[in-house]
């Protein structure tokens, strides 16, 4: 089966807005090693609305933000998030020079009815604001710590032949 269709720029988006008369539930990530704590999150925050579209962070965005280099590309990536049932549209994100702006921007771009994060999120305070923009209700769902792609790919067996 092909997705690709869920898969969408963001000035296609800006051209192309989604119907507004759906719940859109709007969720954000690198998903780079795709793993059980993402699959729960993804399945809560489409549960919170009717459309999840998930913003999808560049390659760079990896590389310069968390320090580490990208197991997969981002298209790479795009394409398994967007072959879940969970997950109704994938947006990838350019690196964003001046990220609170654009964030804020993209949300009043694409105006979700809820904004979905994970407990704990650093940037949580700020989506919050964002949030209140659009007047969008903020979703809180449990962090899964035992499902850290940092501490999976950590604590990975290496196996040899």
């Amino acid at each position: 089966m092909n997705f690709d269709h869920k898969i969408v720029s963001l000035s296609s988006l800006k051209k192309n807005p989604i119907d507004k008369t759906k719940k859109i539930v709007l969720a954000g990530g690198c998903f780079d090693i795709l793993h059980y704590g993402h699959i729960v999150f993804l399945q809560q925050a489409r549960k919170a609305g009717d459309c999840l579209m998930l913003l999808l962070e560049s390659d760079e965005f990896i590389t310069a933000v968390k320090m580490k280099k990208p197991v997969h590309t981002q298209q790479q990536r795009a394409e398994m998030i967007a072959a879940l049932g969970y997950v109704d549209y994938v947006v990838l994100l350019p690196y964003l020079k001046n990220p609170d702006n654009d964030y804020k921007d993209i949300v009043q771009d694409i105006h979700p009815t809820v904004i979905a994060l994970t407990q704990g999120d650093s940037r949580e305070s700020q989506k919050e604001k964002f949030a209140d923009l659009v007047r969008a209700q903020v979703v809180i769902i449990p962090y899964l710590s035992s499902f850290s792609s940092s501490q999976l790919i950590t604590y990975a067996p290496i196996f040899r032949d």
